[in-house]
């Protein structure tokens, strides 16, 4: 093979899509190209072939440009634009302009489509910007295989093998023994009506049995624990896991909503391999002072670090990075109630916003608020509720989750009320919905109950769940709200960066990337009145449920993990380089692959958002 045709292909080994391909395959690539040299000042007209043929760029750079000279984009090395490389409604009046002396590889159309028909890889990438070119990008990024850190991505569901072995609660104590030994299990559970009643396991029939000498026939009640923790079957198996180091458990009754779906033990979970995650909280729960607790938490850098390198979801991450910040609130809630006392009345600590939806990473403020009962009096319990949530939010930032910059907190009085105050103000919010109001309390429609009473919290959100389902004025207010955040795209997918101050040329993932995705997928689940509060869950769950096409949600789940991933992948490297993480990025530190897939990401949250727009006419 000729040097020149050579050095074609190992330039082609190092850019996506054809990076994907066989030798074999490259080499029957190199037939189809015509290699240009452009000058600097050259026209690249549509009516010139400018959208007839697909161009690569080897080296210098060209600019695209607008009927009336407006600059669309500027393309350098390993670049694409020409046919089939921009969303056909675009390519209107476009021209490009040589700014610098370029070599380009130019492919005709024909042999263009052939490629595709021949290669699903070129096909996938070359493809209306969109979902199909993202889960291919997807497929490169976050590869869960690694043994050790499977226990995050796999869900409890996963790991219930069998039927779960139940007794009624009218069953004698022989009669749950005779089961216990024939179903060969060491824990049973008590159910009446598929409800959990509580639970009997073997080391319970030593001790409260055989030990004290009971009578075999009293009624298996008289022995089962029936206050006792339990996993929801759609959590991750490292919560569980967590859970049980946590509450130095060994069986943990597994739960389908509010009915039993089976039980999970120590020995299910001794099948996977566990990660640091599961010792930080271990040992966030044997402390006794901040300052210990401060110390743990300064791990919570190193953590993302080592999620970034082992090529974990994003997804999986922010479950994992969440769970050490449950783990310290509900430890520094512990800490607090033996400074004061036991609680003058039930209540519930609520996390909002990231914490709520489990999509932490390493910058995070607080967003946080109490849940008091109805039987809270000001006068009486106003102070102990006060200090809580003061011992509380000061620990956490001293921890390095720093106050909410909008106050959006329990030391906030405002954001320590009983049940009835909680739902007067989502009343306010959804009967007469303002769009100012909406944007500082949106945190609040993504709520989770990390500590306390959660059947006060069940209260609350059924009582949300039944105002927002189907209410189109406030949805389409929420709507607008959710329309104000943007991906930084411009007219011809070109990122809209951040000009001067502090990140100047730079565009912020979580605000313009993140965010707007999140707030779709808020918007799309009180309309059908869905209780999850995960981003991808929640996405997942409206498709089902016919709330959104199938496609547009998983559209905006592969968007969602592309862009969180990269987002991950910054922070992981700021760290490394003994710098504060943050949120905004360059587009010199991506890839060339990972620019054009960021692209894509940001141009399926466009769509969708137009789709938004015209359901509620906004």
């Amino acid at each position: 093979m000729e040097v020149e045709l050579l050095e074609i292909r190992d330039f082609l080994v190092l850019h996506h899509p054809f990076n994907q391909l066989s030798i074999d395959a490259l080499n029957g690539v190199l037939g189809d190209i015509e290699i240009r040299y452009l000058r600097r000042g050259t026209d690249i007209r549509q009516d010139h072939g400018l959208m007839e043929s697909l161009y690569l760029i080897r080296t210098g750079a060209v600019e695209l440009q607008g009927h009336d000279g407006e600059l669309l984009a500027r393309l350098a090395e390993g670049d694409m634009f020409g046919y089939r490389a921009s969303p056909r409604e675009e390519q209107d009046d476009i021209r490009g302009k040589v700014i610098e002396d370029c070599l380009v590889y130019q492919f005709p159309a024909s042999a263009v489509d052939d490629l595709c028909e021949q290669h699903p890889q070129l096909d996938y990438f070359l493809a209306p910007v969109g979902g199909d070119r993202l889960r291919d990008a997807i497929t490169h990024v976050g590869d869960d295989s690694n043994s050790q850190l499977s226990m995050m991505t796999t869900r409890i569901r996963d790991l219930i093998t069998r039927e779960p072995v139940i007794m009624p609660p009218t069953a004698t104590i022989r009669e749950t023994a005779v089961a216990m030994s024939e179903e060969r299990v060491s824990s049973i559970l008590i159910t009446q009506e598929e409800m959990l009643q509580g639970i009997v396991t073997d080391r319970d029939l030593r001790n409260r049995v055989v030990a004290k000498g009971l009578d075999y026939d009293l009624p298996v009640t008289e022995i089962m624990t029936g206050e006792t923790c339990t996993a929801d079957i759609n959590d991750y198996a490292f919560e569980a896991q967590l859970q049980m180091a946590r509450q130095n458990i060994h069986h943990l009754p597994v739960l389908d909503e509010e009915k039993v779906a089976g039980m999970l033990t120590a020995t299910d979970l001794t099948k996977h391999h566990t990660t640091s995650a599961v010792y930080m909280v271990s040992d966030i729960h044997k402390q006794n002072d901040i300052e210990s607790l401060q110390e743990i938490s300064t791990k919570s850098a190193d953590l993302l670090v080592n999620l970034a390198a082992a090529d974990v979801t994003a997804d999986s991450a922010g479950h994992v990075i969440t769970s050490v910040v449950d783990a310290l609130t509900c430890r520094l809630i512990k800490l607090a109630e033996d400074q004061l006392g036991s609680p003058p009345v039930p209540y519930a600590w609520l996390a909002a916003g990231s914490q709520a939806r489990s999509e932490q990473t390493a910058k995070s403020d607080q967003d946080n608020c109490l849940l008091l009962d109805d039987s809270y009096d000001e006068k009486k319990h106003g102070e102990y509720f006060q200090q809580l949530a003061r011992f509380v939010c000061d620990g956490l930032d001293a921890c390095g989750y720093f106050y909410c910059p909008g106050e959006m907190m329990a030391i906030t009085d405002k954001w320590r009320q009983p049940l009835h105050a909680w739902k007067k103000y989502f009343s306010k919010w959804i009967d007469q919905p303002e769009p100012k109001a909406l944007m500082l309390t949106c945190v609040f429609f993504d709520l989770r109950c990390v500590c306390g009473d959660r059947s006060l919290f069940r209260g609350l959100r059924k009582y949300l769940q039944e105002k927002c389902r189907g209410n189109r004025i406030f949805l389409a207010h929420m709507a607008g709200n959710a329309l104000t955040h943007r991906p930084p795209l411009g007219f011809f997918r070109n990122f809209v960066l951040i000009h001067g101050g502090t990140h100047d040329l730079t565009f912020d993932l979580k605000h313009t990337g993140i965010v707007p995705i999140v707030d779709l997928a808020r918007v799309y689940s009180l309309a059908a009145g869905i209780n999850l509060v995960n981003t991808q869950d929640r996405l997942k769950a409206v498709a089902e449920g016919g709330e959104v096409s199938e496609e547009g949600a998983r559209d905006l789940q592969d968007t969602l993990e592309f862009v969180s991933f990269l987002r991950i992948e910054h922070q992981a490297r700021q760290i490394r380089a003994g710098e504060d993480a943050d949120n905004f990025m360059s587009p010199k530190d991506l890839s060339n692959f990972e620019r054009n897939h960021l692209k894509d990401a940001f141009s399926v949250v466009r769509t969708m958002q137009n789709v938004l727009s015209q359901r509620y006419k906004i």
